[in-house]
């Protein structure tokens, strides 16, 4: 049995105009893997069906442009050219003819022109470009490359190298359609606020910071930079993630809003942001919303806690049970251990309660009595450096630690944790687990900027608005 696939070609008036044969299908006794159409066979379809259509379309685009458009005069052809094309359904060769300039129109230095040329100024099907930049942006360039050409009837493998080009240009075009940066988003008066409608339910932000192999180290054991990325959550709709490299990016602040204006900002609304504490992403979220919150999160600080605890725990190991008559009185033993990890319960508690005044001042005895047992313990000695810097970091931050307690049983968002999966997600997958990949601090920003896209299910519509 023989199947053949034909494109009935019509005018606009309806009349047939031709039959053209794109593909020929032979099928004897029925077998599954005949039941319909092959992947190869689905492929080769495309291709002869692409083929057919475009062909079609540019046969009617050059004949509307072979005469003039102000005197209706037909056009002289300067020459027949050839562009290549790509497409989802295979790369193709279009006739591209240059008519020259009719004499009522002649420009200054322009004696010809290619009208298909001017139309098909990229070379690459939006289509094509954009499964290109998604799929390079969630999985390695290699198994990007080895999917489409797997599924797609494409004529000839796709070079790791062209969609590394693709995605940068993709992400290129994105960064130039961002805003100027500025120093604080927060504009009109709070008189004009009150005037506008009832805001929704607050968005939590949640910030924090991963690291990625830096590609200018002789060794991939050698330099990190940073990438702070983040997700928006607000209390209806889907949540939106960003990312971008710490040291490289020049519009933080701007990316930041627009992610936050896309879901619904307005100056009245309650936005809270929850992050580690560092400085960067401190001043990343001030000045964005006059009626914002900004907590450090309960993750971090118990985190820092949870480590003092297991480090106590070798020092511990490390003290006798009870001093012997040959040692000194002032040898530590386990009572004082024991003293030291009720100390950090009751530093935990009333850093969960907000009572920062007392938290400090039970920091302050830690350090008193762990100095002593440090004399005798590595561990301790270890843990009284870790608390330092835990007190230093608790009053660099203590006007942003809320009553954790309180928010907790009012149903408020306390900790970024949710943030750490976005790390794992956005970062870590695509760029440093299992991967053997380096990155300049440009390449991992672009690339971060479409993947964020590609996992919200934007990055379509940045295609169809382009």
């Amino acid at each position: 049995m023989k199947i053949k696939v034909q494109v009935v070609i019509e005018s606009e008036s309806g009349s047939q105009e031709a039959v053209e044969e794109v593909a020929c299908l032979e099928r004897d006794a029925l077998r599954a893997a005949e039941l319909g159409l092959t992947l190869a066979e689905a492929k080769s379809l495309l291709r002869g069906l692409q083929q057919t259509i475009v062909t079609q379309q540019v046969n009617q685009h050059v004949a509307e442009h072979s005469q003039c458009a102000a005197c209706g005069k037909p056009l002289g052809r300067k020459g027949n050219h050839t562009i290549p094309f790509r497409t989802l359904f295979g790369k193709l060769t279009l006739e591209s003819p240059r008519y020259y300039a009719c004499a009522c129109q002649k420009e200054p230095g322009k004696q010809s022109r290619s009208p298909l040329a001017e139309l098909l100024k990229e070379r690459t099907a939006p289509e094509l470009s954009y499964l290109e930049a998604k799929f390079a942006s969630l999985i390695p360039y290699g198994a990007t490359a080895e999917l489409l050409a797997e599924i797609l009837p494409i004529a000839s493998s796709i070079s790791t190298a062209s969609l590394h080009r693709n995605l940068e240009k993709v992400a290129t075009r994105l960064e130039s359609e961002l805003g100027e940066e500025k120093g604080q988003y927060i504009h009109g008066c709070p008189r004009d606020w009150e005037q506008l409608p009832p805001p929704n339910p607050p968005l939590t932000v949640g910030l924090d910071g991963g690291y990625v192999h830096a590609k200018d180290q002789k060794s991939r054991t050698e330099g990190w930079f940073e990438v702070i990325a983040g997700k928006s959550v607000p209390a209806e709709g889907p949540v939106r993630r960003f990312a971008f490299v710490n040291k490289y990016d020049t519009k933080p602040k701007r990316r930041l809003f627009e992610i936050l204006k896309s879901q619904g900002l307005q100056m009245n609304q309650q936005v809270v942001f929850l992050s580690d504490g560092g400085e960067t992403v401190r001043d990343l979220q001030m000045y964005l919303s006059p009626d914002s919150e900004h907590w450090l999160d309960w993750f971090h600080i118990t985190m820092r806690l949870t480590v003092m605890g297991q480090i106590l725990k070798g020092a511990a190991a490390e003290i006798p049970t009870k001093a012997t008559e040959d040692e000194d009185d002032e040898m530590p033993n386990r009572e004082d251990i024991k003293e030291v990890e009720e100390n950090l319960d009751s530093l935990k508690w009333n850093l969960w309660h907000g009572n920062v005044y007392r938290a400090l001042q039970v920091i302050d005895r830690l350090e008193f009595d762990l100095e002593a047992i440090a004399e005798h313990s590595e561990s301790a000695k270890k843990l009284l450096k870790t608390l330092c810097e835990f007190g230093q970091y608790i009053k660099a931050n203590k006007v942003f630690i809320p009553n954790f307690g309180d928010r907790y049983r009012h149903g408020e968002a306390i900790s970024t944790a949710f943030v750490e999966s976005t790390i794992n997600q956005v970062v870590s997958k695509r760029m440093v687990k299992r991967q053997q990949m380096r990155w300049s601090q440009r390449g991992a920003h672009l690339l971060l900027q479409v993947r964020t896209r590609a996992l919200d299910g934007v990055l379509r519509d940045d295609f169809v608005r382009g």
